[in-house]
């Protein structure tokens, strides 16, 4: 049961941006929650021809998924599979990262940096006495198991967040979740789920639950966490005999990976707080026909989040939300005008196993 306000927080944090190649706006508002927890991130320009997009529900405090709106699309940017062209595995291996870096001294320390004042406080205090003299000032966070002091023996955060990423290189999409946030492709309009929603009862999680040696009660987690993956909640992986990806809960992300074509019309990252009080189709249909009167896509998220905003504290409507909307800008072709036909585009398609959707995804160009 959720601790809610007398009313809601319905200020809203919203954000524009825009680069030659994509073009987003994000809205996110705490509701009624006592606390907001969601975090995010829009990078345009993670590289030259690289956008990175992701939202982070947490849970059990925010020190989580602020670690992760801070730290996890560098940790992509690192890794030596991104330099040769693998953002799949450099995302994927992103994800583990953040449990690994949330670890000892140096972990305990940047979240009480990231939570409330008091923490904050200490964490200063602590890296002033404990950090390396030859620091970090560079950014690398591959130096943090070696951090002594009082809290090097920390296993890491009892909170969590979800994390669903998208990542645009030039017409190639590639989508990261572990959690039950969401990414959603408009494809001439219609919605199509480019991640799946990790719920305990799914067989696949189920059977790694049950064979790490937990269980599930309630469609929870232990009779606790609704969620089979997400980065944090280390209690659920103790198991020092089994690898990251075969714990009770883990972070493993899986990744899905898309052609874009002049098909699409838009992606959408959200938090489970959207998806909570609308299906994808209907988020899709009503983004479509904010976007015949309003051209600024943050004001579009904002209208998402007051339709879904419930009138009373309880139930549906009442969580934290967060949604960023992504439009990829269409290039005029040299020689033709902008009202000509789109050519098709064929496509890759990613196996049903990939893409669990209201409906099978559409090849690019089809009619149907």
């Amino acid at each position: 049961m959720g601790i809610y306000l007398s009313s809601p927080k319905t200020e809203k944090f919203s954000e524009d941006g825009e680069n030659v190649r994509v073009r987003y706006g994000l809205s996110s508002m705490q509701g009624w929650r006592a606390a907001m927890e969601d975090a995010h991130a829009a990078i345009t320009d993670l590289d030259a021809s690289t956008s990175f997009f992701g939202v982070y529900d947490g849970h059990g405090g925010k020190v989580v998924a602020k670690f992760c709106a801070k730290y996890l699309h560098q940790q992509v940017l690192k890794h030596e599979a991104y330099q040769q062209g693998d953002i799949g595995t450099s995302v994927q291996k992103a994800f583990f990262r953040m449990d690994e870096m949330m670890r000892g001294q140096r972990g305990w320390r940047e979240l009480a940096a990231l939570g409330d004042r008091l923490n904050k406080f200490s964490g200063m205090i602590e890296g002033l006495i404990w950090s390396p003299r030859n620091g970090d000032g560079n950014g690398n966070t591959d130096d943090w198991a070696f951090e002594e002091g009082p809290h090097s023996d920390f296993p890491g955060p009892t909170s969590g967040c979800t994390s669903c990423v998208a990542i645009i290189r030039e017409n190639r999409l590639i989508v990261a979740n572990a959690g039950d946030s969401r990414c959603v492709i408009s494809r001439k309009s219609q919605a199509y789920n480019l991640s799946r929603d990790h719920k305990p009862d799914l067989e696949i999680e189920r059977e790694r639950i049950l064979k790490a040696g937990g269980f599930i009660h309630a469609g929870r987690v232990n009779g606790s966490l609704n969620l089979a993956r997400a980065i944090g909640d280390m209690e659920f992986k103790q198991n020092k005999f089994l690898p990251a990806e075969k714990q009770i809960v883990t972070a493993d992300p899986d990744i899905n990976t898309v052609d874009l074509c002049d098909d699409d019309d838009f992606i959408v990252l959200a938090c489970d707080g959207v998806w909570d009080c609308m299906s994808s189709q209907q988020l899709v249909d009503f983004i479509h026909e904010q976007l015949k009167s309003e051209s600024k896509l943050s004001a579009v998220c904002e209208r998402v989040l007051d339709r879904c905003l419930a009138p009373t504290a309880g139930g549906e409507g009442c969580d934290n939300m967060t949604m960023i909307l992504v439009q990829i800008k269409k290039p005029v072709p040299s020689g033709a005008s902008p009202d000509d036909e789109p050519s098709a585009s064929s496509e890759k398609l990613p196996s049903s196993d990939d893409v669990i959707a209201e409906t099978k995804l559409a090849e690019c160009g089809s009619s149907s």
